[in-house]
């Protein structure tokens, strides 16, 4: 009887240890707010190699990532983004497959960002270059 307790214990911390690793989570997003959410989620928690998931590869967003990632932040600035919840205050679609989302974190609650969000091959992306190109947060871009 002890043997197949043990065996079932085996088999039960096998199976668990064959479970989906967090590396394996889904790297798409269904909609404009969540692929926003899923940026700066990974963004505020360190996690710069899963918020480029969620971005338009191209090489002025891939710099201006690697830039925001070097940044160094004190122990307690970490921890408080990491605790960071994301509040969206404005979502304005500019069309169909493009939208504007204006949002904050509980960290720095006065510090308004906005990020443009594209649909790209079927797959809502980030365009993160656009955070530090616009003036108005909600204005459309120029032609």
């Amino acid at each position: 009887m002890k043997r197949i307790y043990l065996y079932a214990l085996f088999l039960l911390f096998s199976a668990a240890s064959c479970g989906p690793r967090n590396s394996d989570k889904e790297s798409t997003s269904d909609s404009d707010i969540d692929a926003a959410r899923n940026f700066i989620q990974a963004a505020l928690k360190g996690n710069f190699n899963d918020a480029k998931k969620f971005m338009l590869n191209d090489t002025e967003n891939v710099e201006k990532l690697d830039a925001a990632s070097r940044i160094q932040r004190t122990p307690d600035e970490k921890q408080g983004l990491w605790d960071a919840s994301i509040n969206i205050h404005e979502r304005k679609l500019l069309n169909d497959s493009t939208s504007i989302i204006v949002y904050s974190n509980s960290y720095y609650k006065n510090n308004r960002d906005t990020l443009k969000v594209i649909k790209h091959d079927g797959n809502w992306l980030v365009d993160f270059k656009y955070l530090f190109k616009h003036d108005d947060p909600v204005a459309a871009p120029a032609k």
